[in-house]
This record gives C-alpha cells, structure tokens and sequence, in this order.
C-alpha cells in the first residue's frame, strides 16, 4: 500500500481538518477518535508519511520511534487508563481492515473491553 498525502490523518497534520488532539510533540499527535468504540478512544499517529507499523518500524528514525513509543504511555497515562487497563491496537493492511494508509494506534479503554479477537 502506498501512502496517501491525502489520507485524512495527513490532512489533520496539515491543519486543513480539526481534531479533538490530547497530545502533540515533535514526532507523533494524538487526538479524539470521531467514532469512538470504548469510552476512550485515542488515535495516536506519527507525523512523518508511515503506511503501517512495518513501513514506520523500517524506515523511521530511532527519535521516532522513542518518541512514539512514549507517547502511548503517556497518553494512557494521562487518560487514567493506566490504573484499570487498555488495549492498544494497530492495523495493516487489507486483512486487518485498514481503513487510513497512514500508521496510527488506537487506545481503547474506560471499560471492560471482552475479547480481543473472536474465531472464525
């Protein structure tokens, strides 16, 4: 999948569409999702052009990737889902449902959240 600097998560760094952000540094925004699945749903991005988790873990620099890695924790922590417990959740590619050509993680919590996955 190639990356697509019109995909809406880059459209969002640019500032041409809002956000509801709870985090920003140098390398990585965090925000509101619009359709949340849990009482908190964050989008955690980096702001450098990444497809997915493999695109981001080949080609990001090691700030990067410490910066982003932090940020989760950070964020959870700031969210008080670090007391009760979250998930994070990232997805690649068509298999997995994809939906923005941009890396991204989610973290759902403020719930009991069931099973991560279900047969079938």
């Amino acid at each position: 999948m190639a990356y697509d600097a019109n995909n809406v998560f880059a459209r969002i760094l640019r500032g041409e569409i809002p956000c509801k952000k709870v985090y920003e540094d140098t390398h990585v925004l965090a925000f509101h999702d619009i359709n949340p699945q849990a009482p908190v749903h964050i989008l955690v991005i980096p702001k450098g052009a990444y497809v997915s988790l493999d695109d981001f873990s080949a080609r990001a620099s090691d700030a990067e990737v410490v910066a982003f890695t932090r940020a989760l924790g950070e964020i959870a922590r700031a969210q008080g889902v670090d007391r009760s417990g979250y998930r994070t959740l990232a997805n690649h590619g068509a298999d997995a449902n994809q939906e923005v050509p941009h890396f991204h993680v989610h973290i759902f919590g403020g719930r009991r959240l069931g099973r991560m996955i279900s047969k079938g």
